[in-house]
């Protein structure tokens, strides 16, 4: 950035210690957990106002996020940097693994591969990412998410495999 710039823009935005909702792991299967986040019961993650995702709703094996493109999502380009689509996309994935697991197991992300299909910026309106699990086994899990912008277009797949385990041994 150079310092010609005049039409500086800030963003302030606030968030809750996230370690409360862990100690919640060993009580509440993946599914509660979501659901006391979505109801207001437990805090919302960090992330989620970093990126001001929006709604969300989750069943057994499906979540589902929203997020407004913003200017601050922004890369060089003018469009949504590819990062902030591709966390959208893995929170949908990892969430839907989450909402399939029992109290005291855990999962984190192996890998994420990523299809961009079409630019994203803010006249895409809301966007909607859907995340699936497509097969659950003991060690791992496999998940899907699909972004669409407001008409409905797809602007991005993902796949992604889990990693889970015992969440409850330090």
């Amino acid at each position: 950035m150079s310092q010609t710039q005049t039409a500086e823009r800030s963003r302030t935005f606030t968030w809750q210690d996230p370690m409360a909702n862990a100690a919640h792991v060993g009580q509440r299967s993946g599914l509660e957990l979501i659901r006391a986040m979505i109801d207001g019961e437990l805090a919302a993650p960090p992330v989620m106002h970093l990126l001001d995702m929006s709604r969300m709703e989750a069943d057994k094996g499906r979540v589902v996020v929203e997020m407004m493109p913003q200017e601050f999502h922004y890369n060089p380009l003018g469009t949504v940097h590819g990062g902030m689509l591709s966390t959208l996309l893995d929170t949908a994935a990892g969430c839907a693994v989450h909402t399939t697991l029992p109290a005291g197991v855990g999962y984190t992300s192996l890998d994420l591969s990523v299809k961009f299909l079409r630019p994203v910026t803010i006249a895409s309106g809301l966007l909607r990412c859907e995340g699936t699990v497509l097969s659950a086994g003991r060690r791992t899990a496999l998940a899907e998410a699909r972004l669409t912008d407001e008409k409905g277009r797809l602007v991005a797949h993902a796949t992604s495999s889990c990693l889970i385990f015992d969440a409850t041994t330090p």
